[in-house]
């Protein structure tokens, strides 16, 4: 089966390249088959004047709360996901007993007030002021996955768990594909003649659920809040007009794309991209190396086609790549 795959486990990177072009990048030519190796740095040789790169300019929260339960001292820990209307936060959170509605749970000198469940997620209500963002840089640290040294951050991570192009505060997992990127290689990239333009999609937990239906097509889709800026959208037709392809930078980037088509959009996007998919927007894919069973293989597969990205992956495994979010890098073009 392409989507599943048996990978050694010192093949997981627990740190990021430095510097972060210094990853290694594996070509995989679709229309010829072929496979080829370089460095991230290489980049600009492998694209041509006139593409344009889109990267998902979200921001990565820190959205992990570490503290204790003010009535019995238990550890207790949560992952922010998001707001709801009442204001209180909607989380993943665990901790030693069942904390009883109203009780206060610490963050250092951040109080949380619980209010209950909705389906398998607590709710907590803030009881300092202030916006969920500037709280959680505040008293959250970054909520790296848990195969990077079982989830536990470090003070490097607070930058190294973000693109350097990262401006719209939302997700909760990083666009690891953008992560490559460094401001010197932007520079050589636009001296080529080759743009950049940004969509918007903060990555949300579902990005990572494993497949567990025996028809992968049927698994229920997460959603996830995007926005396509008429700019971005104009840039793409200019680009499309001039001979140019449109390079997503990353699983998200081209989900976004592929949701908005050719107009301005924001919005919730379930959209689910497997083979057979025609493409609208997107000609080419700069991605990392993905868990088995994952939607994020399934999409790869759908431009790469299923016995090429089976070799890719064999190749990169072969071939000592570093997987996942601090791994290496796929051009799939």
């Amino acid at each position: 089966m392409f989507w599943d795959y048996e990978l050694p486990e010192e093949l997981i990177a627990q740190q990021p390249a430095e510097p972060r072009d210094s990853s290694r990048l594996l070509r995989l030519d679709v229309r010829r088959g072929n496979i080829s190796h370089h460095l991230f740095r290489d980049l600009p040789e492998l694209l041509a004047p006139n593409d344009l790169l889109i990267v998902n300019d979200s921001r990565v929260l820190p959205a992990r709360l570490l503290g204790t339960r003010e009535k019995t001292g238990g550890k207790w820990e949560a992952l922010f996901l998001k707001t709801t209307a009442e204001g209180f936060w909607e989380t993943l959170a665990k901790c030693g007993g069942n904390p009883q509605v109203g009780e206060i749970l610490q963050v250092r000198d951040f109080r949380l007030i619980y209010r209950g469940r909705v389906g398998d997620h607590s709710l907590f209500e803030p009881a300092s002021e202030g916006s969920f963002v500037d709280l959680l840089e505040r008293f959250g640290s970054m909520p790296l996955p848990p195969y990077i040294r079982k989830g536990v951050a470090q003070s490097e991570d607070r930058d190294r768990y973000q693109t350097v192009f990262n401006s719209q505060p939302g997700s909760v997992a990083a666009p690891t594909a953008g992560l490559h990127f460094t401001p010197e290689l932007l520079s050589r990239l636009k001296q080529k003649g080759i743009e950049s333009a940004t969509v918007t999609l903060h990555v949300g937990l579902g990005t990572f659920e494993p497949v567990r239906t025996e028809d992968p097509t049927q698994h229920a889709m997460h959603a996830e809040w995007a926005a396509v800026s008429k700019a971005t959208i104009e840039k793409i037709r200019q680009a499309k007009a001039r001979g140019g392809r449109v390079i997503a930078v990353g699983t998200t980037s081209c989900r976004a794309l592929e949701s908005a088509g050719y107009s301005e959009w924001t919005g919730e996007t379930q959209i689910f991209i497997h083979p057979p998919y025609s493409f609208r927007v997107v000609d080419a894919l700069i991605t990392n190396f993905h868990l088995p069973k994952t939607t994020l293989l399934l999409l790869v597969a759908a431009l790469a086609g299923e016995e090429n990205l089976k070799r890719a992956y064999e190749t990169a495994i072969a071939e000592r790549y570093r997987f996942y979010s601090y791994g290496d890098a796929m051009f799939v073009s």
